[in-house]
């Protein structure tokens, strides 16, 4: 057993790659379209990180400063999308990495909780796998980790992508540095030392 701080949260991270490009498939069908988020907005980029991770409690883009993510968000080898209805409003997230040469990172992905488990992440994928796959790129890869959806990392081995690493990671947790709500991810308990029992 490893010891976890209080006020901490610990997680198996699994780390997956895809190293053949899969085979065209038509695109699901969905009411809902892509939209491409050139330098999105930070905050704005923040609120759908929120609403689509919070449950999950993704934290990292909320507390890295503000000019390192900028420089994420403005660096023409990452591309971010929105998935969004008719009227435009964001109700899920793409973000493709294209740093490291020859390789495409599925950095997120992810809908709001109210649309999970509709097969909208599977449209989102089949859109993932078609961007993230172009000239250049010999291996695609994504990690998820025992905090994210229960069903995600057999979601990820259905699309094709192949455990290679696993490891295990603590930090903090965010709700009680305030970087989300405290209700957020109610299945994770929360261990606050400050707390007396």
């Amino acid at each position: 057993m490893t010891p976890v701080p209080g006020g901490h949260v610990a997680t198996i991270v699994t780390a997956l790659e895809m190293t053949q490009r899969p085979p065209a498939r038509p695109l699901p069908p969905s009411p809902y379209m892509l939209k491409r988020w050139h330098n999105p907005d930070s905050d704005r980029y923040r609120t759908l990180f929120t609403r689509v991770g919070a449950p999950w409690l993704w934290f990292s883009r909320l507390v890295m400063p503000a000019t390192q993510l900028r420089a994420i968000l403005d660096d023409p080898l990452v591309e971010v999308y929105a998935m969004i209805d008719r009227a435009g409003v964001e109700l899920g997230m793409l973000e493709l990495d294209f740093r490291e040469s020859g390789a495409c990172e599925l950095s997120y992905l992810a809908v709001v909780p109210e649309l999970a488990g509709k097969g909208h992440g599977g449209w989102l994928m089949a859109n993932a796998l078609g961007l993230g796959w172009r000239r250049g790129v010999t291996r695609m890869w994504v990690h998820t980790c025992t905090l994210d959806h229960p069903r995600a990392l057999g979601f990820y081995i259905r699309h094709g992508f192949m455990p290679f690493a696993r490891s295990i990671e603590t930090f903090a947790d965010p709700r009680l540095t305030a970087h989300l709500p405290r209700d957020s991810a109610p299945h994770v308990p929360r261990f606050d030392p400050a707390v007396r029992r």
